[in-house]
């Protein structure tokens, strides 16, 4: 029999539902009235939710499968409807768990992944009252990336409620599927005549690379695929069917190559050193030494990486006959995109100094550095903490740089607790490598715009702080 509160529990579910279903019907009932395309969404929509409940963990893990493939749809808005999709279906899981009395799953970075969130809408307000360097004109623009930010800690949360429910290396396992899309579409654009792909698989290349998979860009596509570069990495080191992840690791690590995206390859050549800093062994030297071998050399035999190689040659960096005045100049005619990136970021500081201490606010850093003489438009700013020190001042940039060091604590104090020689041992090492790699990325790159990375980025980070028992359960059991 069910006793009182179980009872209270299934009022409270039975009025929340029928709650729901009335709204769904009022909503379906416009939607009709409308357009049959808005009734069909609508009831898409209201199937979707009831399954999403009643098979919560198999709706999340497609979800989170489905999201790498989005990115080819950014015209009709879709990654974005997406996005929001998941944060309502997240709060309405949350809100019922509430409502039922039943726990819901947090931890301590967790809220102090929130509050840097929350602390973000201080420069929608600013921007709002005119107390930056842009009017509220560009309200959309912080607004757009504030809700990324609040995505992304939606997804954690999310994660965070399969805890009891799954396995942590099971759930790591399904999300290698996310590879499947962006890679099949990739192996299309490196094989097949881009003539005879439809225009949604043609890759949007840039700066002479043609691979991009369902990632939108080549360099989207890199950052991703680094991820799934430190995974197979983790996933070969507990195996003991080694081959069949050296395959895949050989496959992505040329799909990689093929994106062209040169300062990813410094950040993998770090990755791979910091995951294998904790033991160093003549084998793992050798290992190591084989694989940043095998990347720089396929790499270095594409028409688009030698270009690459050369152009490096051509800036202050390599070169003590180029200062950064010079390279500036170099810029408007060498089609050099170091010496551009050098232009941007002066002309960048230039306009921080104006206002350094608050900035020009969110999504505002396109609208201030080198623009498109034939669109018209800006250019993100390739330097996440230019762009940080632009958009929100220094006191941005301090919050920012703070929150890569806690994220950094956070993960060291796991490694720390994780038992020696263990599977979340080693995804601990894993995620604070990566997390080196992209902050040294970040110099040259637009890693906070990779909102596909992210995604799989705070999945992992969240698994990795499950308790270890989680992780020392039988798999059979689950």
């Amino acid at each position: 029999m069910l006793n009182n509160q179980g009872s209270r529990r299934g009022l409270r579910l039975m009025l929340l539902i029928s709650f729901a279903g009335a709204a769904a019907g009022i909503v379906a009932g416009f939607a009709a009235g409308a357009q049959p395309f808005f009734l069909g969404v609508a009831l898409f929509a209201v199937a979707w939710v009831i399954y999403f409940f009643a098979k919560f963990e198999q709706a999340v893990l497609a979800l989170l499968i489905l999201r790498s493939s989005l990115d080819i749809f950014s015209g009709i808005q879709l990654p974005a409807a997406f996005a929001i999709g998941v944060d309502i279906l997240t709060l309405l899981y949350v809100v019922v768990m509430v409502l039922t009395g039943q726990h819901v799953r947090t931890d301590k970075f967790w809220w102090l992944f929130a509050s840097w969130m929350m602390l973000q809408s201080l420069w929608i307000v600013l921007l709002l009252l005119g107390a930056l360097g842009m009017d509220a004109s560009f309200l959309p623009n912080a607004i757009r990336d504030w809700l990324r930010y609040f995505s992304w800690v939606i997804i954690y949360l999310l994660v965070m409620q399969l805890k009891d429910r799954i396995h942590p290396e099971k759930l790591i396992s399904t999300l290698l599927l996310a590879l499947v899309a962006p890679i099949t579409v990739a192996s299309m654009q490196i094989f097949l005549p881009a003539s005879i792909l439809p225009d949604l698989l043609t890759a949007q290349g840039k700066a002479g690379s043609n691979v991009s998979g369902t990632l939108g860009f080549p360099n989207g596509l890199g950052i991703f695929l680094s991820m799934f570069i430190a995974l197979v990495w983790w996933k070969l080191s507990i195996s003991k069917q080694r081959l069949p992840w050296l395959l895949l690791l050989g496959l992505i690590s040329f799909i990689f190559v093929s994106t062209g995206y040169f300062t990813g390859l410094i950040a993998v050549f770090i990755l791979i050193l910091c995951i294998n800093a904790d033991k160093i062994t003549p084998v793992r030297l050798i290992g190591v030494a084989i694989f940043c071998f095998i990347i720089l050399s396929l790499f270095g035999t594409t028409e688009f990486g030698q270009q690459r190689l050369t152009e490096i040659y051509q800036t202050p960096l390599l070169n003590p006959d180029i200062d950064v005045s010079r390279a500036i100049i170099l810029s408007y005619g060498d089609s050099n995109s170091f010496n551009w990136r050098i232009t941007h970021w002066y002309y960048l500081l230039q306009s921080w100094t104006k206002f350094p201490i608050l900035g020009y606010g969110l999504g505002t850093s396109a609208e201030l550095g080198i623009r498109n003489l034939q669109t018209g438009g800006g250019y993100a700013a390739h330097n996440d903490y230019i762009r940080v020190l632009v958009e929100q001042g220094i006191v941005g940039l301090v919050i920012f740089v703070f929150f890569l060091l806690i994220q950094g604590l956070h993960l060291v104090r796991l490694l720390q607790k994780a038992p020696e020689k263990s599977s979340q041992r080693s995804l601990c090492l894993i995620l604070i490598a990566l997390l080196i790699s992209n902050s040294v990325s970040m110099l040259s790159n637009n890693i906070m715009d990779a909102t596909t990375f992210f995604v799989y980025w705070w999945v992992l980070v969240a698994i990795a702080g499950w308790e270890k028992e989680k992780w020392q359960v039988n798999q059979s059991t689950i």
